[in-house]
């Protein structure tokens, strides 16, 4: 119930306000980055209504609104993952081979539980917890092959009021018989499941074909069907993540001239398609996704931990040809839920390829560059009036180290940086979906 004289709907944080206003990769990186050092953000009905200094907004509040004082802390967009599995969530950190006999050990059996819609619902209820206490507030995500396994996401989701995009994995061959469908089965599901969900509350659809070694041509076609009939939800798959695995799909599809030419030839890229990994992509791959407007989702711990390779964040960025990316945790396969030590582990990976990624750059990765990689940057991404009002609050002295390394910060940047080296859950302080708190670290 709302209290006497304030505002019904109405939230607003006081604190550091950060947000990225434009690409780093493309333009000045001092200017990407916008600081207010004491700010606030004023949200009503799930909104950002006002964001400006404390100073002025202050005074021009509505009678009665409280404000929430993070001072000390910094106010930034709530983190944004492109790519996760939801039904993976049990077998993160799972001792692994590589990608194709990790699938065969870990993922594929877990997937199988998910046939019982309990379980499934448990589950969502797990991934969800674990997003917002991370500071995740929207996630692409890949559930199972069962539609029960979506039905449960989503209608977690939407008790929560997050935005969730997600869809139905369509897998034809090459896996276990129980987690197959046909290209016709997966068709059908997929399309009532849009009628379902798509667009209902916060929740987004994606057509999901798991990679094209696990769809027969048929299916593939049929999945681009769907979306020429349904051009406004999302494509999402994988591509290129693991020599062994792209060797693979060649001899699986000869007359394609690369990994990328199948997704193409089967309708399959474009504005919002995002393909996760993109390791090896060669030239003309990139050249492609950029003329497309086809998205990747940079997995750096995943990327590590199963020994894929090393992402080329300079060459994806490159100007002349620039590709939309954001990142992803890639939970089981990545290590982490945290958005944070996954820009963390994306410095570590730029570092290897010669290219050392600065705080803004990581920071616009999780937060405006993963919303365009969406094509969503329009009302999530950024803090401005008119988006949506999902935020993150992360403490710079949330542990002693966070502490000691702060205490010598020079700048605004220097305290990103420190975080996305030395920060996990405990340096969220607080999650607020839609303008409402979702995870308060110290309730």
């Amino acid at each position: 119930m709302t209290a006497p004289g304030k505002p019904e709907g109405m939230t607003a944080l006081r604190g550091t306000v950060v947000t990225c206003r434009d690409d780093p990769f493309l333009g000045d990186p001092d200017r990407a980055l916008a600081v207010e050092i004491d700010g606030i953000v004023l949200c009503r009905d799930g909104v950002i209504e006002a964001v400006g200094p404390a100073s002025e907004l202050l005074g021009s509040m509505p009678s009665g609104a409280d404000v929430v004082d993070y001072s000390g802390c910094l106010i930034a967009p709530g983190f944004i993952d492109t790519h996760v599995h939801y039904v993976q969530t049990e077998i993160v950190a799972s001792y692994g081979t590589q990608l194709l006999d990790w699938l065969d050990r870990y993922a594929f059996p877990a997937e199988l539980a998910f046939e019982d819609p309990a379980h499934a619902a448990t589950m969502a209820r797990v991934f969800c917890d674990e997003l917002l206490r991370n500071g995740t507030t929207t996630a692409l995500v890949f559930c199972a092959v069962y539609p029960q396994s979506v039905e449960a996401l989503f209608a977690e989701a939407e008790r929560r009021g997050m935005r969730v995009i997600a869809g139905k994995v369509l897998m034809d061959r090459n896996a276990p018989e129980k987690l197959r469908d046909t290209a016709q089965q997966g068709y059908d599901a997929s399309k009532a499941l849009i009628a379902r969900w798509h667009g209902r509350g916060r929740c987004l659809y994606a057509i999901t074909p798991r990679f094209a070694g696990t769809s027969t041509p048929a299916q593939l076609d049929a999945a681009g069907a769907l979306w020429r009939e349904h051009p406004d939800v999302f494509v999402h798959t994988h591509i290129a993540e693991n020599r062994r695995e792209i060797d693979w799909t060649a001899d699986l599809f000869p007359e394609r001239k690369n990994y990328l030419d199948i997704y193409d030839h089967h309708g399959l890229i474009g504005r919002r398609a995002v393909l996760a990994h993109g390791v090896h992509l060669s030239e003309d791959e990139i050249c492609r996704c950029h003329e497309s407007g086809t998205a990747l989702a940079h997995c750096p711990t995943s990327n590590l931990f199963l020994g894929s390779g090393l992402f080329r964040i300079a060459a994806m960025k490159d100007a002349r040809r620039p590709v939309h990316v954001g990142l992803g945790t890639d939970i089981g396969g990545g290590t982490s839920f945290s958005l944070l030590a996954t820009m963390g582990a994306a410095y570590q990976v730029a570092q290897l390829n010669g290219r050392p990624l600065r705080a803004v750059e990581a920071f616009y990765l999780a937060t405006l560059g993963g919303a365009r990689a969406l094509a969503l940057d329009d009302r999530i991404g950024s803090i401005a009036p008119g988006h949506e009002a999902d935020l993150v609050v992360l403490d710079p002295h949330a542990t002693p180290l966070l502490a000691l390394r702060d205490a010598r910060s020079e700048s605004i940047e220097d305290t990103l940086f420190a975080l996305m080296m030395l920060g996990d859950d405990r340096a969220v302080r607080a999650t607020y979906v839609a303008g409402k708190p979702a995870h308060p670290r110290d309730a």
